[in-house]
């Protein structure tokens, strides 16, 4: 069933979309250089099409492909450079942001991307409290004195803000297609807004592609927009299509009937035909990682900073990044991921069993303790997470701790690590966008932060790090010149804390057929469909 993108124009989009999926033409002259579509396996995760309360991976590639940010990220993964902004500067406190538009810069039913159209998307964003609308806390005001230019205020200073735009979540819809579709940016829109509905069968997005159509556990499809002229759309259809598993994205890959595969493991990815298919291990920044809860109610001794120090050096970090990802994967030495702002020249963790005996015996800990382990039951970027804890309680058994491990699924491991907290667990994180505060914000032992709470910081004061805040507050307010320096002393303190224990940042594995061509992991975008082709 296709299904149109846009109610602005029924009659011309209507057209447009059953010239493009049939693949007679773009609608402006040009011709179509491959309507075959490209098809991509992987398990979908999608919660809902809304820009403002879509929360997911898959999400995350269908809004970058068919809304366009302000700013976005280069191939170099960390660079951000002009999408909907032609230009922008900061004020010397890092509380305004001026951003001057595209002036050709078009919607999906040809009409321009205006300055009430960012204004309108960010509001609503904040308003309907979806999963991503924290990207716009401490928004004070957004103005539109111009319709090509636009001016952010913040309530604090924050450096951060200009990375935060490039997330796929801070996408610009048009605003006047939305409003007569029941959308609102009210302030109340969380109870007034009725267009996520709508946003199931529609997009009004400026990205090079259009929705075409979506069948929640089936596929996905998009069409390329016949308005989008900044990048040659070389593939005008895509299908994502939703396929649970490693091996089932791997046999349709083999077989021909997908062309990418995004979510193959390493071990399978090794069974591939090499004469068909390509496989690529690229670094990426998500990680898995254990933590420790000092105050956690079910500790059966103190978790004082010296017995996490012997946790900690207790771990076999590279035998966990053998065992877990066959080798495909990278040690990490913070919470903050590697090549992220302030990370270059940390201490890698390394095992020292000797010296982790030593302070457990001069804490009267000689014979050991029991700690219990409860972690979530998934798979995590190719990360079995029993398996990884069965090897992380083989490795504290070597100083006499003995794990017991427990898996549960997420929703009891939530609930049981936000109320009594839990001693040592298992956890895997990625990022919501390139930029280190979001980790010094979640992993941070900074009084209110997530990790803080299930650290047990409010039952045991110890945990807090009075020098993480005062530097993230330093940050926050500094130049771009200033913030490598100031998270790269954030980072060594959050190692200090030994609360969060990096164990692998495993590599992305990239499958596709041989001879499609650009297929690369974005930071932002996860996989850029314009950009791929075919010989």
């Amino acid at each position: 069933m296709k299904i149109s993108s846009s109610v602005m124009k029924p009659a011309r989009s209507a057209l447009a979309a059953a010239a493009v999926l049939a693949g007679f033409g773009l609608g402006d002259g040009r011709a179509i250089a491959d309507d075959k579509p490209l098809v991509v396996a992987r398990a979908f995760d999608v919660n809902s099409l809304d820009p403002a309360r879509a929360w997911c991976d898959t999400c995350v590639i269908y809004l970058s492909n068919v809304y366009e940010t302000l700013l976005t990220l280069d191939k170099d993964n960390k660079t951000l450079k002009p999408e909907l902004a032609v230009s922008w500067e900061a004020n010397a406190d890092q509380t305004q942001f001026t951003f001057k538009l595209d002036p050709d810069a078009l919607f999906s039913d040809g009409t321009p991307v205006e300055s009430k159209d960012v204004k309108f998307s960010f509001e609503r964003l904040k308003n309907v409290k979806g999963g991503p609308s924290f990207f716009m806390d401490g928004l004070k005001s957004i103005e539109a004195p111009e319709p090509k230019t636009v001016v952010v205020t913040t309530e604090a200073p924050n450096s951060e803000f200009l990375n935060i735009l490039s997330s796929s979540y801070a996408g610009v819809q048009n605003s006047d297609v939305a409003l007569a579709n029941g959308a609102t940016a009210a302030a109340d829109a969380d109870k007034t807004d009725g267009a996520e509905a709508w946003f199931q069968t529609n997009s009004i997005g400026s990205g090079p592609y259009v929705l075409a159509g979506f069948k929640p556990d089936e596929e996905l499809r998009f069409g390329s927009n016949p308005h989008y002229k900044r990048t040659t759309v070389n593939i005008t259809n895509a299908v994502l299509t939703n396929t649970k598993d490693s091996v089932s994205q791997a046999q349709m890959l083999e077989s021909g009937a997908a062309d990418i595969a995004m979510q193959i493991d390493a071990d399978t990815a090794k069974q591939l035909p090499a004469d068909t298919v390509v496989v690529e291990a690229v670094p990426s920044p998500n990680f898995v990682y254990v933590a420790l809860s000092p105050g956690a109610k079910g500790n059966k001794v103190p978790l004082t900073k010296e017995i996490r120090e012997a946790i900690s050096l207790s771990l076999d970090y590279d035998g966990i990044i053998d065992f877990t990802t066959g080798g495909a994967g990278k040690p990490q030495a913070s919470p903050i991921p590697n090549g992220f702002p302030g990370t270059e020249g940390l201490p890698m963790p390394k095992q020292d069993l000797d010296k982790a005996k030593a302070i457990l015996e001069k804490a009267g800990l000689s014979g050991g303790f029991e700690i219990d382990a409860t972690f979530p039951n998934v798979n995590s970027f190719g990360v079995d997470f029993t398996l990884m804890m069965q090897k992380v309680q083989q490795d504290l058994a070597r100083v006499g701790i003995k794990a017991l491990i427990q898996p549960v699924e997420m929703s009891v491991w939530r609930t049981q690590i936000r109320a009594d907290g839990i001693p040592l667990s298992g956890v895997f994180y990625a990022p919501d966008y390139f930029g280190s505060a979001q980790y010094v914000q979640y992993f941070g032992m900074i009084e209110g932060s997530p990790w803080w709470k299930r650290a047990g910081g409010e039952r045991d004061p110890s945990v807090v790090n009075p020098k993480e805040t005062q530097l993230l507050k330093q940050v926050l307010a500094a130049p771009e010149d200033k913030k490598e320096e100031l998270y790269h002393a954030i980072a060594l303190e959050m190692i200090s804390d030994k609360i969060i224990l990096p164990l692998v940042s495993p590599d992305i594995i990239l499958a596709y057929r041989k001879g499609v061509e650009g297929v690369r992991f974005s930071a932002c975008c996860l996989l850029p469909l314009d950009e791929i082709s075919r010989k």
